[in-house]
């Protein structure tokens, strides 16, 4: 019998994610700069706080965070 790994079941999920991000967008391109912005702060925020996960890369936990925000809009609140 097969057993699933963490990796596969998150990688699916991390496709399903970044298909939503994409289909509730305007433009594409937009929302991949959005994404690279993102990870690219939170890179530099690993740095200075390495106490949280470092397994995850910064694409990822962009991606899995603004879907998040997509389908949870109370996360962000009223702007």
């Amino acid at each position: 019998m097969l057993k699933r790994s963490k990796f596969e079941t998150t990688q699916s999920q991390i496709m399903y994610r970044s298909e939503e991000l994409i289909s509730a967008a305007s433009n594409r391109y937009r929302i991949t700069v959005q994404v690279a912005n993102r990870a690219k702060r939170r890179r530099y925020e690993d740095f200075d706080n390495p106490s949280e996960d470092v397994m995850m890369k910064p694409v990822l936990r962009a991606i899995i965070e603004m879907s998040d925000e997509l389908t949870q809009p109370e996360i962000i609140g009223e702007l």
